[in-house]
Formats: structure tokens, sequence, C-alpha cells
């Protein structure tokens, strides 16, 4: 493809600091139309990842207050993130090989941007990328899918 990870990612995207509620994260979520924010520290330093998937399967499902619930309990944080020079070859295989549709991008471990599928099909035209995008899209087990 020969673009990077900086000529598809959304650029600042909203975050979450550690101890925000989940109530919080879906506010955020539905304010800015989106189903994941990064979760930082108070450095601003990548922690995880909350997802819609994760308040629905981790609060709603196992009937736990979303108020009182901080996102650091709920969150994914065994994420892979993008880098803004990195290939968008290699972030979809990244996205490909953990069945995800979604990743952060760090610079100096804090969050510059998301990447998302969508916005590597925007950017991406060829049969590869179509491949690929179709992989990410199969049904997964894991929490981020």
């Amino acid at each position: 493809m020969g673009k990077l990870v900086r000529d598809a990612m959304t650029a600042n995207p909203r975050t979450l600091r550690i101890g925000a509620s989940v109530l919080d994260a879906a506010r955020a979520m539905k304010e800015e139309d989106v189903g994941s924010l990064p979760v930082v520290d108070s450095d601003g330093v990548l922690f995880g990842l909350i997802t819609d998937r994760d308040i629905v399967l981790r609060v709603v499902a196992a009937s736990s207050d979303p108020g009182a619930t901080p996102v650091e309990d709920v969150a994914t944080k065994d994420i892979s993130p993008a880098y803004p020079d990195e290939s968008l070859d290699e972030a979809l295989q990244q996205m490909a090989h953990w069945q995800v549709r979604r990743l952060p991008v760090i610079e100096d471990d804090r969050v510059v941007g998301m990447l998302a599928q969508a916005d590597i099909a925007q950017e991406a035209k060829d049969k590869k990328a179509g491949q690929l995008v179709a992989e990410i899209s199969q049904p997964s087990e894991h929490p981020e899918g």
C-alpha cells in the first residue's frame, strides 16, 4: 500500500483516565459516536482500551453498577498498539492476527490516534487490503472483537 498509519488514523482521540467510571465511558462513546476509547494513566500513557463490548459483557451482563465500576476494571489491557510511522499493511496484519477492528496509535507510550478498520478501508483500494479487512470481520471470541 505504501501509506502509513498516520495517513489513516484519527488524530488526538478522546481518552479516558484511570478512575473514570464505565458510565463516563459509555457517555463519552455516545458523544464521540465511537465503539472504543483508550484508557490512559495520569501521564497520558496507554493503560488499555475500553470497548462497547467490554461494557456489555463485563458490566451489563454481570449486573454491575456502571456508575461505580472504574474503567480500568473492565478495559482490555492486553492490546497491541499501532505506531504512526508503521505501514497500513503492518497494521492490517496486526488487526487480522488479533481479530480486532480498532488499534490505539501510540508515540512515546502516549496515545496520538486511533486506527479503525473503516479508516483503512477508506485509504486502501487494493485486493490485499480487502482480504485482510474480511479476515478481521470474522466473528471472534476476543473481547475487542
